[in-house]
């Protein structure tokens, strides 16, 4: 299993990846991921770390599909593997209802269509062929300009087993969000893995972004939760993901928010060692990467505290 990293801040400048992209150069890390940029948009940041010499493996999950068409994804993905000269995981997802009525008006009226329509039609531009589909939310009739197929690999954020089937039949890598290793062996894997239309010789990569921090004497547990993970928590698709995995909070990030994230294995808090003790029950069910994510301690400490943290981590990795 392999470990990688989440960019943990909103960068307002490039320079600022560079103590995280050098973690993937010299670290141990495998790539460095982004979610969908705030600020800077995250595929120009990798291009811009490119132009400066610092190459690195990419990846981006998820990229929201209200916010660009599959030509630009296409385009996107492409730019950043030749820019690179690394394998791109190119990961999307519908984004909640708020933005996708923020982005288009009003949200897809059929989630599992639209991620469908929206990945078939950028696996054939990367593919090298003529993108010729009407769909209910997405259609294409293009191709992008010929040249060597890139290493991208199509990723789709998965939360609940109708993704992670879809996922299973049409994805390279399903990438998953608050998903403990109890959840993914028992409900996400086994959707992902009974996919009717996947090739059995070629399954779907599982991609695991987990929610760490160090302890220490000036580390808040609840506070860092919160920073870490209070947005996504008052979201009803992600509390619905964590009913079904056994998992009740009120959103709030309270107390018992917090206990109830720890008990159920979201967010790892601990040593390095015991951090990967729990890591451990990813490795075990055939987990290909985790993703360190140490959002919460750039907020509440700072950026240079959180590659202190992903530097202990990757240096306990086993």
């Amino acid at each position: 299993m392999r470990h990688s990293i989440l960019l943990p801040v909103n960068a307002t400048r490039p320079e600022q990846v560079i103590p995280f992209a050098n973690l993937v150069r010299w670290g141990g890390a495998a790539r460095l991921w982004q979610g969908q940029g705030l600020v800077l948009e995250s595929h120009q940041i990798v291009n811009w770390l490119a132009g400066a010499g610092i190459r690195v493996s990419a990846g981006f999950g998820v990229s929201l599909m209200p916010y660009r068409s599959p030509y630009n994804a296409a385009v996107e993905a492409r730019s950043v593997a030749l820019a690179t000269g690394h394998e791109v995981v190119a990961g999307y997802g519908p984004g909640s209802l708020a933005a996708q009525t923020c982005a288009m008006g009003r949200p897809y009226a059929g989630q599992l269509t639209a991620c469908r329509e929206y990945l078939t039609i950028v696996r054939d531009l990367l593919d090298g062929g003529i993108s010729d589909r009407e769909g209910e939310y997405f259609s294409a009739k293009a191709q992008l300009l010929p040249f060597h197929r890139p290493e991208v690999s199509l990723g789709l954020g998965v939360l609940r087993e109708r993704m992670a089937g879809l996922a299973g039949e049409l994805a390279d890598t399903a990438i998953t969000w608050l998903a403990s290793a109890a959840y993914l062996e028992e409900v996400l894997i086994p959707a992902l893995r009974g996919a009717k239309e996947r090739r059995p010789e070629e399954p779907a990569k599982v991609v695991a972004y987990v929610p760490v921090a160090l302890a220490g004497p000036d580390r808040d547990r609840e506070k860092l939760l919160r920073a870490t993970v209070g947005g996504h928590i008052q979201f009803p698709h992600y509390q619905a993901a964590l009913r079904r995995a056994g998992i009740r909070i009120t959103g709030d990030g309270g107390a018992d928010d917090v206990r109830a994230l720890v008990d159920g294995g979201i967010f790892l808090h601990g040593t390095a060692e015991e951090i990967h003790q729990r890591l451990d029950a990813y490795r075990a069910i055939g987990v290909d990467e985790v993703v360190l994510n140490v959002t919460g301690v750039a907020a509440v400490h700072g950026p240079r505290a959180a590659a202190s943290d992903l530097y202990e981590l990757l240096k306990a990795a086993p």
